[in-house]
């Protein structure tokens, strides 16, 4: 059984009021890079960069990130990783930027410490963020979001569904018992 927690409105709401926080705690957006962890949290990361040039009329770089060759629970830890998954990212200057890893859910924890990893190999920003649409608790990690959408506690068996029109053709976030 599935229950919507967020319709399109909320979650256009949700982005505008993370951006609105990204601009505020940054004092600007002039030294800021977004960076999506695939897949959601690309389309998210370009919606939000969108709105950014709407406010400060600045064009932010907004780079993919993919973690697989990163994940601790989905690699053997003996095969060297590859860089080539984020050869776009090698293309972004992230040296002394402030990064906004950007998300659709958080959860664990994991993925955005493989996400750290991944920018870490590529280059030393001068800060990193985290910003996700919904966080959903239970963390394995000391890793929490700077700039949340929604809180939704959940209990271990949920699942939180988070679809975009750019591939599922609507906005919606929905929990899965």
């Amino acid at each position: 059984m599935e229950k919507e927690i967020m319709d399109a409105m909320a979650m256009k709401r949700a982005l505008t009021r993370i951006t609105y926080e990204i601009i505020e705690r940054n004092k600007g957006v002039e030294d800021i890079v977004l960076i999506g962890i695939k897949t959601r949290g690309v389309f998210i990361a370009k919606r939000i960069a969108e709105r950014l040039k709407q406010l400060e009329n600045f064009d932010i770089p907004v780079g993919e990130l993919d973690i697989a060759e990163y994940r601790d629970d989905q690699r053997n830890s003996a095969e060297p990783r590859s860089t080539k998954a984020n050869s776009s990212l090698a293309k972004l200057d992230l040296k002394d930027r402030k990064v906004i890893l950007i998300d659709d859910v958080l959860y664990t924890g994991r993925t955005i410490r493989a996400a750290m990893d991944a920018i870490m190999d590529i280059n030393r920003p001068a800060q990193i963020s985290l910003a996700v649409l919904v966080d959903r608790g239970h963390r394995e990690l000391p890793i929490r979001a700077d700039f949340v959408g929604k809180n939704i506690p959940t209990a271990q068996n949920e699942k939180i569904n988070v679809f975009v029109r750019e591939i599922d053709d609507e906005d919606v976030v929905l929990l899965e018992n």
